[in-house]
């Protein structure tokens, strides 16, 4: 519980600061509803006379408190930084510094504000601090991944919030080089050289014409996978923290998402391959043990009755992955857990 109250401080200061940051701007608050889930953005003009959108969060009280106190004196960041190293102290995760500095410079740059999402090890330890949990099965992992609604804008954020992502790669001088397509074109993923382990994902929902997503005026390449979206919807924030106490605000997928699309994922793979799919069962597990305890069964419910609303491939492979999930962890066939259509 200390470390969940430490996390949660250091998401209050973080959001502030992060505020702090919009005072300047001379403009409005406003509300937008995408997908069923309520927003709040800042709209201003910019000193062209161009009217531009700014996201700043989900219509919670937290976000609301903040932006009431958006025009106040701020949290200095060395105040974060010691509460992030509390935090840490108290049994929060920390990120490894080279992936820490990935997602803070594309949070710098607009991923999150532009409809990126973390996903991957990094939000399911990110996940864990939220939640209070520390996972103490959490693996190592070399790559930092993430999703983005590609030329779905309506998934997440408004079409005229704008991301550089080349620019954004380039500035952390890290060696990493976009690996290029069949067409000679760069792709949806960043390696060093160097450095082979250490990579960057960029993945979308999967869309009608083959091939990688190319999102206008963002130096951003998507490759497609199946069932993304489910990833994508109904996000929240999250504070990601580097072991040395660094930290910034992440849109992460919802726990209840989160685990029952790593079901999903499981029962698309081929069977030869599920035996190296074992994190995928074990991170979900974890999340849904978590909920069944914490009286928050109907999160759980709500995202597997979502999942099976979508036809047949769907429910074909959530299936698939609950079965594998209970047959190792036969203590979550809680019926309670499994409400579907």
């Amino acid at each position: 519980m200390a470390a969940q109250a430490a996390y949660a401080e250091v998401l209050d200061q973080r959001q502030s600061i992060d505020l702090q940051g919009l005072a300047p701007l001379s403009g409005k608050f406003q509300k937008k509803t995408v997908k069923g889930s309520t927003y709040w953005y800042l709209g201003y003009r910019d000193i062209d006379g161009r009217v531009k959108t700014v996201y700043v969060g989900p219509d919670n009280d937290r976000v609301r408190t903040l932006m009431d106190k958006a025009a106040a004196s701020g949290v200095p960041n060395e105040v974060v930084t010691r509460q992030a190293s509390a935090a840490i102290a108290l049994g929060c995760m920390g990120l490894a510094d080279k992936h820490f500095k990935i997602i803070n410079r594309l949070a710098q740059y607009g991923l999150f504000r532009s409809g990126g999402v973390l996903i991957g090890t990094h939000a399911f330890l990110t996940l864990g601090n939220m939640l209070g949990v520390h996972w103490e099965h959490a693996a190592a992992t070399l790559d930092v991944d993430f999703a983005h609604a590609g030329k779905n804008i309506s998934i997440a954020l408004p079409g005229d919030v704008q991301f550089d992502a080349k620019s954004a790669i380039d500035s952390l001088e890290m060696g990493l080089l976009p690996i290029l397509s069949l067409d000679g074109k760069s792709g949806a993923q960043y390696r060093n050289p160097a450095d082979p382990e250490l990579r960057i994902d960029f993945l979308t929902c999967e869309h009608r014409a083959p091939g990688y997503v190319r999102v206008p005026n963002s130096n951003l390449v998507l490759e497609p996978l199946k069932f993304m979206e489910f990833s994508l919807q109904k996000g929240t924030q999250g504070v990601v923290m580097s072991k040395n106490g660094q930290s910034c605000i992440a849109t992460i997928p919802s726990p209840a998402r989160f685990a029952i699309h790593k079901l999903i994922v499981f029962g698309e793979r081929a069977p030869a391959a599920r035996v190296k799919s074992q994190k995928d069962l074990l991170q979900a597990a974890s999340l849904i043990c978590y909920m069944k305890n914490s009286g928050r069964k109907q999160d759980v419910s709500d995202a597997w009755a979502d999942a099976l609303s979508r036809g047949k491939g769907w429910r074909t492979r959530a299936e698939q992955g609950r079965s594998a999930l209970l047959a190792r962890f036969p203590e979550l066939a809680d019926a309670a857990l499994w409400i579907g259509l």
